[in-house]
């Protein structure tokens, strides 16, 4: 089995970044980018949980390769 490629650091503020726009997002000057994630999984209608658990049962979640979160039930 291949593992996934994941965005991170950057490449990831930058896609969050275009996501967010594409959504409607307004974007704070020194906005962090786990509150920028947290904000586009919220219009999404997703729980605003980037960086902020653990442990996660949200498997199809886009950011889950990028949160850090070991996949489980929470």
């Amino acid at each position: 089995m291949s593992e996934k490629k994941f965005k991170k650091g950057s490449q990831l503020f930058s896609f969050a970044r275009k996501k967010a726009l594409s959504l409607g997002i307004p974007q704070k000057k020194g906005m962090k980018m786990a509150d920028l994630i947290c904000s586009i999984q919220e219009k999404e209608g997703n729980s605003p949980c980037f960086q902020q658990q653990d442990t996660c049962s949200q498997t199809i979640c886009c950011w889950q390769a990028s949160c850090g979160a070991v996949m489980g039930s929470n």
